[in-house]
């Protein structure tokens, strides 16, 4: 049976309903068998397509994935990395970690100038801001393992986009006018967004031919044809021009490494994420094992002394992930200790109920932001939930010539020089400092819900840091407040990282009474214009629901 999506701005429902306006505008729809839930439509469609011709979740997930390479290019990547979270009928799950790479040739002090001076630049922009891509590798691997389809029925879909193009739409090109100045830096990339200098105008179709190439040569070489051959010829080729440091080497040996999810209980809901090198999977079950020892009947929603539950619990799991987590081919992470509830209840119990508490004193047991997330139910109940990133928009700037994608900016993620924050404020830790071939920490955190044996929320977040608050936030509004998915998307988040001391809100999410009763407290409140964009799709009986945070031009597609 088919159910046509309806899109609806989300702010209007929060209206309706007793919220809050202008908080976001999005989308929802409904559908009965599968869906597909992205921050393109075009994208989306891509992945639904390959749903009716016969493929699974898995499948749809990696069409999904190359198209949005196409088509979202700010965040949608062949670029830079992600990580993949499936979970099976039979309740079985996995998790695919495809996090870049530091080059052999990188160190701790790489980006330590001569006279002991950190340059951040160097991390932000251009080829030595560069990790060794990994989503074709984890793509690819997810497919080799759990697909169905052949790989040239995934491809084709984003080769097409790339080759015959696609009409822009305003949606489109708001990103690109505002990042002019960054992606005219690099004639590369100046290249294809302002060819000759001409600006791309709604209703003009975009063509990538040499992003078509790139494509091609995946479908038909597979790994080989990014990671070998004439596009690993072509990354190093850019590196050489630009003085970044990843070698053919570092392409070959490249590998996406499957793992062990991240699991725990929160009222009843088993609680499926990824874990390390993430750090989202762990932050999130922690906050929501320190939350499950509150009553929240015995609070209103968004009331003050809400808030300031949520923002204590959020300050204690940042603490502990800057203190442990870390890529774990490299570090030792107490992840028994970390998920066990007796830790998470010691962390709840050190909570004052009318008292901020002071960031240094929080005890540890002790001795990063342009992402796109994307959510797959297909008919069989298979759900693939995926976060992927080139970290800041547009990643480092630079698109590899001839190749037609542009380089990730995650060494940045690293812990640059100890005591200084990245670029989404988060401070430099021991565990993540640079080394050869380690994989940089990440806040990414797809995540499912399960409850009596079935998947009852796919979501995940863009937004950096902020990407795990996003995901509690939805959690704990469906769950413990009974919201439907699209006011739980389209609720106020909250966020707060540990360090730096503050509390963070979006505009109207505070009232001034509020605000004046945080601030007694102890909290610093500070208002932001964007927090973490919610990708989601939940099972409301026999229906399957779908929302995002931000209009996505219909990325929403089902039947």
């Amino acid at each position: 049976m088919y159910l046509r999506i309806t899109i609806v701005p989300i702010f209007l429902i929060i209206y309706l309903s007793g919220g809050l306006l202008g908080q976001w505008l999005g989308e929802y729809g409904s559908a009965r068998n599968a869906m597909v839930v992205s921050e393109h439509a075009l994208a989306s469609e891509a992945g639904i397509r390959i749903l009716r011709n016969g493929g699974n979740a898995v499948d749809a997930a990696v069409a999904v994935g190359f198209a949005l390479a196409v088509v979202y290019p700010e965040a949608g990547n062949i670029g830079g990395g992600g990580f993949m979270v499936i979970r099976f009928p039979d309740g079985t799950a996995t998790t695919i970690d495809y996090r870049e790479k530091a080059p052999a040739l990188a160190h701790r002090d790489v980006y330590i100038d001569e006279d002991g001076d950190l340059q951040r630049n160097w991390s932000l922009l251009g080829a030595r801001a560069a990790g060794v891509p990994g989503s074709v590798a984890g793509l690819l691997k997810a497919w080799e393992q759990y697909g169905r389809l052949p790989l040239a029925d995934l491809l084709d879909p984003a080769i097409r986009l790339a080759s015959d193009g696609f009409i822009l739409k305003t949606n489109d090109l708001r990103v690109i006018y505002s990042s002019r100045r960054q992606l005219t830096r690099f004639e590369e990339t100046a290249e294809i967004f302002f060819p000759g200098g001409r600006t791309y105008k709604a209703g003009d179709r975009f063509v990538q031919p040499d992003l078509a190439q790139t494509l091609e040569r995946i479908r038909d070489q597979g790994k080989d044809g990014f990671y070998r051959g004439e596009t690993a010829d072509l990354i190093v080729e850019t590196m050489q021009r630009h003085g970044g440091w990843i070698t053919h080497d570092d392409l070959a040996n490249y590998e996406a490494v499957e793992r062990e999810p991240v699991r725990g209980i929160y009222r009843g809901h088993e609680i499926i994420s990824m874990g390390p090198p993430s750090s989202g999977g762990v932050a999130l079950i922690q906050m929501l094992q320190m939350l499950e020892n509150a009553d929240l009947s015995e609070y209103r929603h968004r009331s003050t002394e809400h808030i300031h539950l949520i923002a204590e619990v959020m300050k204690r799991a940042f603490a502990d992930r800057n203190a442990y987590i870390g890529d774990p081919d490299f570090v030792d992470i107490p992840l028994e200790m970390l998920l066990s509830p007796e830790h998470n209840r010691a962390h709840y119990e050190s909570i004052e109920p009318d008292r901020a508490a002071e960031v240094d004193i929080i005890p540890i047991t002790r001795e990063g932001s342009e992402t796109t997330h994307y959510s797959v139910v297909d008919d069989d109940g298979v759900a693939v939930s995926v976060t992927t990133t080139i970290n800041s928009l547009f990643g480092s700037k630079l698109v590899v010539r001839g190749a037609g994608f542009f380089l990730n900016n995650e060494m940045n993620d690293f812990s640059l020089q100890p005591g200084v924050r990245d670029q989404f404020g988060l401070l430099a830790s021991e565990p993540n400092k640079i080394e050869p071939g380690k994989r940089m920490v990440s806040s990414m955190t797809p995540t499912i819900v399960v409850y009596n044996n079935e998947p009852v929320l796919i979501l995940g977040a863009r937004g950096g840091p902020r990407i795990i608050s996003a995901v509690f936030n939805v959690v704990t509004n469906v769950i413990d407040f009974g919201m439907q998915l699209d006011r739980a998307v389209g609720a106020p988040f909250y966020h707060h990282q540990w360090h730096p001391d503050r509390l963070e809100y979006l505009p109207n999410a505070l009232s001034f009474g509020q605000l004046r009763e945080l601030r007694r407290m102890g909290h610093a409140p500070s208002r932001r214009r964007i927090m973490g964009r919610v990708a989601a799709i939940a099972r409301n009986g026999d229906y399957l629901n779908g929302a995002t945070s931000l209009y996505s031009g219909g990325g929403i597609k089902g039947y």
